[in-house]
């Protein structure tokens, strides 16, 4: 099992960048993030593998966000860049024993407990 913490979501506007951190108790997982807009799914965006060589992205975000892990920390962080109003959600740190976590059951998946972000137009 694994706790994880999320943290750095904000209010901002559109074009800006935000890292977001999530703080992991083990590093044993692959890890990712995954966002979730009001009345809609829980989405994948990115994941990473334990050494950081593999990684995993949503198509259509792939050019704005990069997902990148420090183990001698812990940590696992999103690079959101030109951000857009429709990029607003409760974003998640997730881990799991897949790369692929958009295959993965939710089940599965061990989860953050969210961090709003919200950009404005």
């Amino acid at each position: 099992q694994v706790q994880l913490v999320e943290s750095g979501g904000g209010l901002v506007q559109a074009g800006d960048s935000l890292r977001l951190s999530c703080a992991a108790s083990s590093r044993d997982y692959y890890m990712g993030w995954f966002r979730q807009a009001p009345g809609k799914e829980r989405k994948f965006i990115a994941a990473i593998s334990w050494s950081g060589r593999g990684t995993s992205y949503l198509d259509s975000l792939k050019s704005r966000f990069t997902i990148s892990r420090d183990n001698a920390k812990d940590m696992v962080y999103l690079q959101m860049n030109g951000l857009e109003p429709e990029d607003t959600a409760v974003y998640y740190c997730a881990a799991a024993d897949r790369l692929d976590m958009s295959r993965a059951p939710t089940s599965n998946i061990y989860w953050g407990q969210g961090t709003q972000v919200t950009v404005s137009s």
